[in-house]
């Protein structure tokens, strides 16, 4: 977020990017933010209620067992603050359980909305902290509140973090299936232990990751996003990677990998011009093969999440 958080006690307007993270080789350590948003308007009420739009309205606009308002009490009662009830309005572009973001948006909101209204006064890097600590990783965390391309890695409660601004020609298709997949589902198919050729050549493409994304080469990203760490173990249960993977290199598609843990895809496209050829090619793969797909183009963010109710910076 460009500024801390402001200990007024007035409404809060918050919009967090969706992300994508892993690109492949960077198991729970590389993420990108994009631009489709978890928008909420927040100001202290006499009860709580909310008035969800966009995606999932269902699971968004309930009262219980919802992800922010549950985090918000909890975190207001862990710090000794009373607990304010909020009328929420909140449009959701992000999918959830798609492997865009969706838990670590959400719980970032919950995170600002309790620093705000319970005058907390935490640093971004501490909000930063506290969403790994929830999430368990640190990469779409930290995309998502700081924006652009992050490189991570968590030391005790501690995140270090390397962020660059992607490449602004860059474009992204996000290929959506039908299902959404729990990520404890996902997880759960993954080995205990991985073969020394495999762990060298993760090594090798993440190396490579960050620098393709400072210094927008395309010519890197087939080998910077290989990975065999997670996503040949994923692919199963993910059936549009194992489709889409063999694009790379055509209709200016130059990097295809799981978003997150899956099941949607993360397409990248070199310019704005290559979109309809690839989103072409793309719904011609997933049409041969009996799945319709939706596909949300979007651009590689270099801002993250941003606190509407201030004056933005820079």
């Amino acid at each position: 977020m460009s500024e801390d958080l402001r200990p007024e006690m007035g409404s809060l307007r918050l919009r967090l990017p969706a992300t994508s993270a892993n690109l492949g080789p960077g198991f729970d350590a590389a993420a990108v933010a994009l631009d489709f948003y978890l928008e909420i308007e927040a100001k202290p009420a006499a009860e709580f209620s909310i008035a969800a739009s966009g995606r999932d309205t269902e699971r968004c606009g309930r009262l219980e067992d919802n992800l922010i308002l549950d985090l918000y009490r909890r975190l207001l009662e862990d710090h000794g603050r009373p607990v304010i009830p909020l009328a929420i309005r909140m449009d959701n572009g992000i999918p959830l359980g798609m492997g865009c973001g969706s838990s670590a948006a959400g719980r970032l909101a919950g995170i600002a909305l309790a620093v705000h209204f319970g005058q907390l006064g935490w640093s971004s890097e501490r909000i930063v902290e506290e969403a790994n600590a929830l999430e368990g990783h640190p990469d779409n965390a930290a995309a998502c509140w700081l924006g652009g391309f992050v490189a991570t890695a968590s030391e005790g409660r501690h995140v270090h973090v390397a962020r660059v601004v992607p490449p602004a020609e860059w474009r992204a298709i996000v290929v959506l299936p039908a299902d959404p997949l729990p990520t404890s589902k996902a997880r759960a198919v993954l080995p205990a232990t991985y073969s020394r050729a495999d762990v060298v050549t993760n090594i090798q493409s993440v190396a490579l990751l960050g620098l393709a994304f400072a210094q927008a080469r395309t010519d890197l990203l087939r080998t910077a996003m290989n990975d065999r760490i997670h996503q040949p173990y994923r692919a199963p249960i993910c059936p549009l990677l194992p489709l889409l993977l063999p694009l790379v290199g055509e209709q200016g598609i130059v990097g295809v990998a799981l978003s997150g843990a899956g099941p949607a895809v993360l397409v990248v496209v070199a310019n704005e011009e290559s979109l309809p050829r690839a989103s072409t090619a793309i719904r011609g793969r997933a049409l041969e093969n009996h799945l319709e797909p939706e596909l949300v183009t979007c651009r590689l963010r270099p801002e993250g999440g941003r606190n509407l109710s201030e004056p933005s910076v820079g």
